[in-house]
């Protein structure tokens, strides 16, 4: 029997959204729930993907979609194609995840030459224009999307017509207008690609349905996967659907709808409304629309249907929808519905609301919210005191703030971006090609449109900064500028964009800490009356997620001021602090005196005047983690990084010598040190666990040093709990080398003072070898840290400094990361490695504390993975602290994937 690869809008749900996209599934739902859907069909993914991999339809296809418009037809009493008022169809995607703008859309399939004069033989006068204006777009759609025809060729015809017509936008062309533009556009198809326009609508269907499959690879499509992480194997569905028409004349018209603001997470009426149009024009900002409030006013019979549906949706959903929606002749369609995208602080105080009105218990709230966003909200924001002259308001899309140069196309935002340049992006409108250079952007501002034009919903999708319809811009793409009525500004200028209020300011602004970032600065006290919702909002679901976690969240801090600001933002310790980053600065001639000593007594000489600094230090950071763990690695780097650079040197005596001069001995000195220490790949040199087995002295003197401020605190009255952590091991003997050392200082400092030392030792977990021999190496380690960074060059055999800038992007578009193995852990390598080092470690020792000290530990998406393979840490940079609390509570639910 042959798998079934079409579904009527009444066959599915919303549980469907893997079979039957997010599209389909959601019409389906709408469509058994009552509400007033124009009945359709969907085509599955499966379908999709069997195109895809094949390059055909599946045989069956054509035969069910056949079938499932025979149904259409009946119910409709008019055919596709017939002369005399002909059934037209839309066809869009609809893939499981959000895609918006990103794929292919055309509408108006069954117009061709005869049923256009058809659809228009009415009495009604505007029912002709109507009706070339409905072939217009069909065959701008289908000549751009099915037939390969560059999209701008049909745009610059479309404004030579209105400029020879002094037409402000395209409801102002008349239909001899309307006819001459689709003769052009059916001249132009025939030149560009040899074939006519196809007059039988049966082959229309056939090919658009295909054409939106094809765009599942297409260029834009596959950016924004990999921008927003959605695999590349799902495919899309596609939806047939009975058109409607909002460009009936001025008791028609389409809109976008939101139960909530999508940008401030606030209740009420919010959306764009769009007289006379279709719902392309609303989404594509080539018009301005009118807030949708106003639909009250223009048909308030429409508008109270339309509230109701929207209390429904949310309702049914429970939570933000949005919603497209088509007035026809007084009669309102609904076209979409999927629960919306919306900026962080929205989905923090949404997720508040919905707990507060008995909708969704905290443990889901804390499941629609992420930790990106959360770090989002630490971002600075302008200083409204210290702004200056407004250059330019329009409505605030999506919030933030952010300053960059104007650039006025996509390749230039990449170009300066990648040069690292920050820029914001101005267009009159974007348009899904634009979508390489609003990743790019810090920020996108447009003179065009509203808060569900394509350039306000791709933009809060992806949390960047954006204004829209700022109707004062006067955009000059061409002249590489853009004019307000005081000011003229050009490409290469700094403006600064305040996504939340809608203003532009020129120059760079001055930012301050945003509520969010003080709340966690003043150490998360519980806010008062005062404090901002959002701040209410996020107090609430840090201690849902602190409560629900499993893991602990330490810091990376390396001096006290790191870690007193890391306690503050909620970090349970120091899960590694670097004790190379103290020996830099003014202490740098003593550890080139170490390394140049020529005896013993010299070494010596040298690291007991390094003991007292490095004590302190530790003693600081002690103090300000008491009652924490401090897990302090020892020395990791190689020792040339603490001596200058060898060409510097070697350039500095040889132009001694040209000159006939005579070098500075210590310059002599040093470069025969250096060239002597010269390493090919120091990554896998003289460094880690290597340099404390070969140069006497060291660990002693660091093991020493934390030994002597752990006594010092507890004698202050402290409850110090230092960790010694060995890095790079790849053997259980080089472990138990150190450690032997380790215990004799230890036992040395104890039996000196009389003070009990209890420091744990353990190991970095950097090597290959060492997780696949952590069996052994954990029975005398008694914790282990995953060292990720490291971990992930020598699984993949890379170095991270050479390679990122040199393939990584190239990998990326092919393929072969879907992101960079540093951002998000590599779970089949690295991960691999690290749960099989959890596991035989604990089956050796089941004590055995482990966790993780790379970037990785910030990551959301390897948070999860490390709360799966039974880490008891991870431990992240200050900053990110709250980050990790957040998602270590998500992981606790089961939550990877489940927020909004």
């Amino acid at each position: 029997m042959a798998p079934t690869y079409v579904y009527d809008f009444a066959e599915g749900g919303r549980d469907m959204a893997g079979l039957l996209g997010g599209k389909g599934a959601n019409l389906a739902e709408m469509t058994r729930m009552g509400l007033p859907v124009p009945p359709g069909f969907t085509v599955t993914t499966e379908a999709c993907r069997v195109f895809l991999e094949t390059g055909e339809p599946p045989p069956e296809l054509e035969r069910q979609i056949g079938v499932h418009l025979a149904a259409l037809e009946r119910a409709a009493g008019r055919r596709l194609g017939q002369v005399d008022d002909p059934l037209l169809l839309s066809v869009r995607s609809g893939a499981r995840f959000s895609m918006p703008g990103m794929m292919d859309t055309i509408l108006d399939i069954g117009l061709n030459d005869l049923s256009v004069l058809g659809l228009g033989r009415t009495p009604e006068p505007e029912r002709e224009r109507f009706a070339w204006d409905s072939y217009r777009r069909l065959v701008q759609m289908f000549g751009s999307t099915v037939m390969g025809v560059d999209s701008a060729r049909f745009e610059k015809v479309l404004a030579g017509i209105k400029k020879q017509h002094h037409a402000a936008d395209d409801t102002r062309l008349d239909t001899c207008d309307l006819i001459r533009l689709v003769e052009t556009y059916q001249d132009l198809i025939l030149e560009e690609t040899g074939e006519e326009f196809p007059q039988d609508p049966a082959e229309q269907l056939r090919r658009a349905v295909l054409a939106v499959f094809a765009s599942w690879n297409g260029e834009r499509a596959r950016i924004y996967r990999r921008r927003e992480h959605i695999p590349d194997d799902l495919g899309t569905a596609v939806s047939v659907q009975t058109m409607v028409f909002g460009n009936l004349g001025p008791d028609s018209g389409s809109g976008v709808a939101f139960t909530r603001d999508p940008a401030t997470g606030r209740p009420g009426v919010y959306g764009d409304y769009l007289p006379n149009a279709q719902g392309e024009d609303v989404v594509a900002g080539i018009r301005n629309t009118v807030p949708l409030q106003r639909l009250e006013d223009l048909d308030p019979a429409s508008y109270a249907r339309l509230r109701d549906c929207m209390r429904r949706l949310e309702a049914h959903y429970r939570d933000l929808c949005d919603i497209e929606f088509t007035v026809e002749r007084g009669t309102l369609w609904m076209l979409q519905t999927r629960v919306g995208k919306r900026t962080s602080q929205a989905a923090f105080v949404i997720a508040g609301q919905l707990v507060d009105e008995g909708v969704i218990p905290p443990r889901e709230a804390l499941a629609r919210v992420d930790g990106e966003g959360l770090a989002r909200l630490m971002f600075p924001r302008f200083d409204s005191s210290g702004t200056g002259d407004v250059l330019a308001r329009g409505l605030p899309a999506s919030p933030g703030a952010a300053v960059g140069a104007v650039v006025f196309d996509s390749a230039e935002a990449v170009r300066r971006s990648a040069g690292g340049e920050r820029v914001v992006l101005v267009r009159q409108e974007t348009t899904p090609d634009d979508l390489p250079g609003m990743i790019a952007a810090e920020a996108v501002l447009t003179s065009r449109g509203g808060r569900t034009s394509h350039a306000a919903v791709v933009a809060r999708g992806m949390g960047k900064v954006c204004v829209c319809g700022a109707e004062e811009l006067t955009v000059d793409p061409d002249g590489r500028l853009f004019s307000t009525p005081s000011a003229t500004v050009r490409e290469g200028t700094v403006v600064s964009v305040d996504g939340s209020e809608g203003l532009v300011f020129l120059g760079a602004a001055p930012l301050v800490d945003s509520p969010v970032m003080r709340y966690f600065e003043d150490g998360g006290q519980p806010p008062g009356e005062a404090d901002a919702q959002i701040v209410r909002d996020v107090h609430r679901l840090m201690g849902q997620a602190d409560a629900t976690r499993r893991m602990e969240v330490r810091a990376n801090a390396d001096t006290p001021e790191d870690a007193a600001r890391a306690r503050r933002f909620g970090a349970q310790g120091i899960g590694l602090c670097r004790t190379e980053h103290m020996f830099l600065g003014d202490r740098r001639p003593l550890v080139e005196a170490m390394i140049l000593a020529h005896d013993e007594a010299g070494r010596e000489a040298a690291l007991n005047a390094l003991l007292p600094l490095q004590r302190e230090d530790f003693t600081g950071i002690l103090e300000a983690m008491d009652g924490l763990p401090v897990t302090i690695r020892l020395l990791d780097p190689p020792l040339h990084e603490f001596l200058p650079d060898l060409t510097e040197l070697s350039v500095r005596v040889a132009r001694h010598d040209a000159q006939g001069r005579r070098p500075d001995p210590r310059d002599t000195e040093l470069l025969a040190a250096v060239t002597r220490m010269h390493e090919t790949n120091p990554m896998l040199g003289l460094r880690g666990v290597r340099l404390g087995l070969v140069v006497p002295g060291l660990v002693a003197m660091q093991v020493r040093a934390v030994a002597e401020a752990v006594v010092a605190r507890k004698r202050a009255g402290g409850d110090p709990r230092a960790e010694i952590m060995v890095p790079l091991v790849g053997t259980v003997e080089e472990f138990r080398l150190v450690r032997t050392e380790v215990d004799r200082v230890l036992e040395r400092v104890s039996a000196g003072t009389g003070v009990t030392l209890d420091c744990r030792v353990g190991t970095m977990i950097e090597l290959p070898r060492a997780a696949l021999t952590a069996g052994r190496i954990a029975e005398d380690a008694e914790f282990f840290s995953f060292g990720t960074n490291d971990l992930t060059q020598t699984t993949w055999g890379f170095s991270r400094d050479d390679v990122e800038a040199a393939f990584f992007s190239a990998y990326l578009d092919k393929g072969v990361f879907r992101t960079s193995p540093f951002e998000t852990i590599d779970r089949e390598g690295v991960g691999r490695l690290v749960g099989i080092a959890v596991a035989e470690g604990r089956a050796t020792r089941p004590g055995l504390k482990t966790g993780v000290c790379g970037e990785h530990g910030g990551d959301p998406a390897s948070i999860h993975f490390f709360h799966e393979t039974g880490l008891d840490y991870v431990s992240c940079s200050p900053f990110r602290v709250p980050v990790a609390r957040l998602e270590a509570g998500r992981a606790a639910l089961g939550a990877a994937g489940a927020g909004t």
